[in-house]
């Protein structure tokens, strides 16, 4: 969605559960965080940023490396939203998620040949998946919140003809560790532990959780009073 954000949704029966007291702006592509977004009744803006895809840096942990990422993706939307005096500050929502096998992370991958690859090193085994999460008002100059949630997941083992021919549906192509756990790679995985929304790209408690302290969303008994952000998430 491009220029003015959309209205607030309706809701049908009741009175609202919640209130947006900023316009909101989610700094993502992705269909599977949109979704996440459209659920929760939210109205929201898509500007997906435009960065250049970062690499860990030597010796980076793999949290610290998607907190830095969904920061990145967070300052640069940021830095392209107007201001107007008279209306609330857009609150912008990056995320990051990445795939951790022994220490190593792994990012989309580049072929078809390297997404077999890596669902050869996952398969029968037990990786973590880190999702960090960065809000940041585009009218203040440092993050509003930012937390990072793993959860491990454990694959099922499944030989190498299964994998190349779910490979060739293309799904694994534009995912982190090439599968993704809400689509046609469910079967992939046996069991996790943690929050399934954290494996499919964004922790869906946690991101209300910190909507409501950063006072983006209030409660309807709230909504003529200020509703500062207290400790994070």
């Amino acid at each position: 969605m491009n220029g003015t954000f959309p209205p607030p949704p309706e809701f049908s029966d009741a009175a609202p559960a919640f209130f947006q007291a900023h316009p909101l702006v989610l700094a993502s592509s992705s269909p599977r965080r949109r979704d996440f977004m459209r659920e929760l009744g939210l109205s929201f803006r898509i500007l997906p940023a435009r960065t250049k895809e970062e690499r860990p840096l030597p010796d980076e942990a793999a949290k610290a490396y998607a907190l830095r990422t969904a920061r990145s993706k967070a300052g640069h939307v940021r830095r392209e939203l107007p201001l107007a005096a008279d209306e609330p500050a857009p609150l912008v929502l990056a995320a990051d998620t990445i795939v951790v096998l022994d220490g190593d992370i792994l990012g989309k991958p580049a072929s078809p040949a390297e997404a077999v690859a890596m669902l050869e090193r996952l398969s029968g085994r037990t990786h973590n998946v880190i999702t960090a999460c960065c809000l940041w008002f585009a009218d203040e100059q440092e993050p509003r919140v930012e937390f990072a949630d793993s959860t491990s997941v454990l694959f099922a083992p499944w030989p190498r003809e299964i994998l190349e021919a779910y490979t060739a549906t293309g799904d694994p192509m534009d995912k982190a560790g090439a599968y993704g756990i809400q689509g046609k790679g469910a079967f992939l995985v046996e069991r996790i532990e943690g929050s399934w929304s954290t494996v499919a790209g964004l922790p869906v408690s946690r991101v209300l959780h910190a909507l409501f302290a950063c006072g983006a969303l209030i409660f309807p008994q709230e909504a003529h009073t200020s509703a500062p952000c207290p400790l994070q998430p």
